[in-house]
């Protein structure tokens, strides 16, 4: 998504909300096998696949492609998406496109090896997904007969953004499921649009926001001869670490405004929202839309990967046109609301019509049965989501268990990059950053309904961590499932990284 887009077809990046450094994941698989779900009921089914294991080094970052061929004969209405990995998977980016677009095998590529960008992806196709910053579960749920249109031939295709910040070797599986529905249960097509404010220089030691404010209705009239009819069913922004805030508003041509999405902190969660009506703009001028960052550090930061940031909002919406909006220049500081400092751009705005191969069903697919594609031989049946097994306590721990393992291995990038456990506003007041990690531990006051500390030296049974991290559905001191750790995660640690934490309590918990 940092590719600053300049031309009237580079609209058509619409989901473009990723990263770009290095290409070439190391994958102990590098195929999938793809689950093709019967319909249950005639009006609906579900396709599972399964992108196969990728490895990755210690600290390794990486982007490389990954494709999924549907064999599709007939086109494909999806109404939800759901996207499942085992950590590891900073961003991606999901379009569809014609399957002999960038030929080659399914799985993992280096993406210049095919000559791999999004914007002549989505030149091609249309956007499917974007996936929250950090999510490990998330479920694009669109609103009944609402969908994204996969053509005929077509296959699935994403840029990757990889990243482990673990002082350790992962393995990370990665699982997509598309539910598709009846073309006869068909009413809305949605098309993508983006806001982006690419000229950010977010100054240090501080607080601040920057905002655009784009009048939508001119452009998008021009693009399509007729009225302003955009309805919005699904958002997404997509900020970086330091991204703790996120609004956005529809104005009038008074002035006058509304706040119809919010979002603030930052944490491994999905962070999109879906309209149900749909969020209608027919009345408005446009949208103004705002990210806000806290610059804990002593450098200014711009727009890009690694230790940048970004300032991005995905949409899905009934629209005739597809629209890019960026703020590229013209960034400057407005005044200070409290301790945040303001900024504003100008909105450049591109409108044009959408893909001609998004078309409405045709009365022969509402009067057929659903169709499924057919699914390769190699085939299994797979569900969205791996079951949560509770760790096995036989598995021994990898050498001497010590504090500082466990931080470089597991708290700090599964508990802290995520925001969830950071020292700015650390979730159930647990700082696992700052110096003095091991007396926190020792000292911290469990928030849960328990009746067990946080770490008990010598009984890692006994130890309220311990059980967060083993268990599927650890229970408080009244009977009552409270959610495993890490966050957002549909299953648990690996019995190794359990084991690590489990023979450091029972060795007394030192503070090696």
């Amino acid at each position: 998504m940092h590719l600053l887009v300049r031309t009237a077809a580079a609209g058509l990046v619409a989901a473009s909300l990723s990263c770009r450094t290095s290409e070439n994941p190391t994958a102990t698989e590098t195929t999938g096998s793809a689950s093709t779900g019967e319909p249950d009921d005639g009006s609906r089914a579900t396709m599972v696949h399964t992108f196969g294991l990728t490895s990755l080094a210690a600290f390794e970052e990486t982007e490389p492609c990954v494709q999924w061929t549907l064999h599709n004969e007939q086109p494909l209405y999806v109404n939800a998406v759901t996207l499942v990995n085992d950590g590891g998977f900073h961003h991606s980016n999901w379009l569809t496109v014609p399957e002999d677009k960038f030929p080659g095998e399914d799985g993992f590529f280096r993406c210049s090896d095919r000559g791999y960008s999004e914007l002549d992806a989505a030149l091609s196709g249309t956007v499917v997904f974007a996936q929250s910053t950090q999510s490990r579960s998330e479920v694009q749920q669109l609103p009944p007969g609402v969908v994204i249109k996969i053509p005929p031939r077509h296959k699935i295709i994403a840029g990757v953004h990889l990243l482990n910040l673990a002082s350790v070797a992962i393995e990370t599986e990665l699982r997509m499921a598309l539910d598709i529905i009846h073309p006869r249960d068909v009413e809305v097509l949605v098309a993508p649009f983006r806001l982006s404010y690419f000229d950010l220089d977010i100054p240090p030691q501080r607080r601040s926001r920057f905002t655009g404010t784009c009048k939508l209705r001119g452009p998008y009239v021009g693009a399509v001869d007729g009225e302003f009819d955009l309805k919005l069913y699904h958002v997404l922004p997509h900020t970086h670490y330091l991204g703790d805030h996120f609004r956005l508003e529809r104005f009038d041509a008074d002035g006058d405004s509304e706040v119809v999405f919010e979002k603030t902190g930052f944490n491994a969660d999905a962070g999109g929202k879906a309209f149900d009506p749909p969020l209608e703009l027919n009345g408005s001028e446009g949208l103004r839309f705002s990210c806000g960052f806290d610059n804990w550090r002593d450098v200014s930061v711009g727009w890009g990967i690694g230790d940048q940031e970004m300032c991005v909002m995905l949409g899905l919406a009934d629209s005739r046109a597809i629209m890019d909006v960026s703020v590229l220049t013209g960034s400057k500081p407005t005044g200070v609301e409290g301790d945040v400092l303001l900024h504003e751009g100008p909105c450049q705005v591109i409108a044009f019509p959408e893909n001609g191969a998004q078309t409405e069903p045709t009365g022969e697919e509402k009067a057929a049965p659903l169709y499924v594609p057919p699914g390769d031989p190699g085939d299994v049946d797979l569900e969205p989501l791996k079951q949560c097994v509770d760790a096995d306590p036989s598995v021994p721990s990898k050498g001497a268990p010590s504090l500082e393992g466990i931080y470089g291995a597991i708290f700090a990038p599964g508990c802290v990059f995520s925001s969830c456990h950071d020292a700015k506003q650390p979730a159930a007041g647990l700082d696992l950053q700052s110096p003095g990690l091991h007396e926190r531990l020792l000292a911290h006051k469990v928030a849960a309904r328990v009746d067990v500390p946080l770490v008990a030296p010598g009984d890692a049974e006994g130890s309220w961590l311990y059980r967060i991290v083993s268990r599927c559905d650890p229970t408080d001191s009244d009977g009552q499932t409270v959610r495993h750790m890490p966050y957002n995660a549909p299953t648990l640690l690996t019995d190794g990284a359990v084991a690590l934490i489990r023979a450091w309590i029972n060795a007394g918990a030192e503070n090696n």
